[in-house]
């Protein structure tokens, strides 16, 4: 594989990313899958590496010697680290080459598995916990420029599908699977086949990722100017608010299900959730560089019509599986739509954008978590339904503005 399968991207002078004369000859070119599968096991491990400490909280707990709370915080630390890293780490690194970069990252990931794995010091475990959200703020943030820059602009799309899919893969089989084995052969196996995962993951995108030049001349990063191109704001606003609804009502699922009495099944509401989100992923692949803003519209609607179903009828079981496939189905594309929509529109600029879309999305979770709680313990589970749908009502208003959802540019 060529280090420049298509050739830097012509910057427009909006700053927007345009055909180059390479692309044009290469838009029914296969896509670079051994690449593109890279970056979605890269995604894969970031997530399981996130949520495992939640699924194996009862066993960890016991093994380290602490509180389940404080087993909690490593989650907490976790999202703290890519947070606060992702923007620092791209304004250091612009001008760094861009595979060294990712296998930084991703080594990052094998150390602090690998820690948590053999430590018996919860301190230790921490600051482990801490590296492995940093790696992750940098990850995240270089993800979706590499999958962009390794094909034509008429495959961006299909090509962040494909990166994307780790993030659904790990949710829903993934952390189950994990959870399972921990329970089985103790939670210290869990994270240890996590960093075997990752050395193998760092042999493979060596091998299969093309590298790239970092900014050369890469100027003081000016945050302010980027988010001022053209759609960029309206992107971020709709995720940051769309996501703050996802992270509401999907952070208390179970309190929901358990509404409908069936708190004892939560793991396969949420496999279904999962499976459909993959379906969502799929067609945002296959459809999305056509119909992008039409995608990012039904997926709002589609969450609004899910949301509605569980506020009116919380105690039915069936209608709750509905809703929660739709709702998959909705959330699945959502993430490689909108981080395709936002390389676009900020061009050469495209790292630093996606820096601000890492520490928004992070916000937005950790500000779900913090507003679904205090809804659920002043308002109770039924009241969550009814609390995004305001916000769903914001994102869809944000959204609606064809400006941030363009296709790639005509040949």
């Amino acid at each position: 594989m060529s280090s420049q399968p298509f050739g830097e991207p012509t910057i427009g002078p909006d700053g927007s990313l345009c055909a180059t004369a390479d692309a044009a000859r290469t838009d029914a070119a296969p896509l670079p899958l051994a690449g593109l599968l890279a970056l979605a096991c890269g995604g894969f491990i970031t997530i399981i590496t996130e949520a495992l400490p939640a699924g194996l909280l009862p066993t960890m707990s016991a093994g380290l010697g602490i509180g389940e709370s404080l087993v909690g915080q490593l989650v907490t630390v976790y999202a703290i680290g890519s947070l606060l890293a992702a923007i620092p780490l791209v304004a250091t690194t612009r001008h760094f080459r861009r595979r060294p970069l990712l296998m930084a990252a991703m080594a990052g990931f094998m150390v602090a598995n690998t820690i948590t794995a053999l430590s018996s010091s919860y301190a230790l475990i921490l600051v482990a916990r801490l590296v492995a959200g940093v790696s992750a703020g940098l990850l995240w943030a270089l993800l979706a420029g590499y999958a962009i820059r390794m094909v034509p602009p008429a495959q961006q799309t299909r090509a962040m599908a494909i990166a994307m899919v780790g993030a659904p893969l790990a949710l829903s089989l993934g952390i189950p699977a994990g959870t399972l084995l921990g329970q089985q052969i103790g939670w210290r196996w869990s994270f240890g086949v996590m960093s075997v995962m990752s050395l193998g993951l760092l042999a493979w995108a060596r091998a299969a990722l093309p590298d790239f030049p970092g900014q050369a001349d890469a100027g003081p990063l000016d945050l302010r100017r980027v988010f001022h191109l053209p759609g960029v704001a309206q992107v971020l606003g709709t995720m940051l608010v769309f996501v703050l609804a996802h992270n509401v009502l999907y952070t208390y699922v179970a309190p929901v299900l358990a509404v409908a009495g069936v708190a004892d099944k939560v793991d396969r509401y949420l496999l279904l959730f999962g499976l459909a989100s993959i379906v969502g992923i799929w067609l945002a692949g296959v459809l999305g560089d056509r119909l992008m803003r039409p995608m990012v519209i039904l997926g709002i609607v589609g969450f609004i019509a899910a949301a509605l179903m569980v506020a009116l009828w919380p105690a039915s079981p069936t209608l709750l599986a509905i809703a929660l496939a739709v709702w998959g189905l909705a959330f699945g594309g959502a993430p490689a739509l909108l981080q395709t929509a936002l390389s676009r529109n900020a061009g050469a600029s495209a790292d630093i954008a996606q820096s601000l879309f890492v520490t928004g999305w992070n916000s937005a979770v950790a500000g779900g978590g913090l507003l679904g709680g205090v809804v659920l313990d002043h308002a109770g589970a039924t009241t969550l339904a009814w609390t995004v749908l305001p916000m769903l009502g914001v994102s869809l208003w944000i959204g609606w503005h064809p400006r941030g959802w363009r296709t790639p540019d005509p040949i």
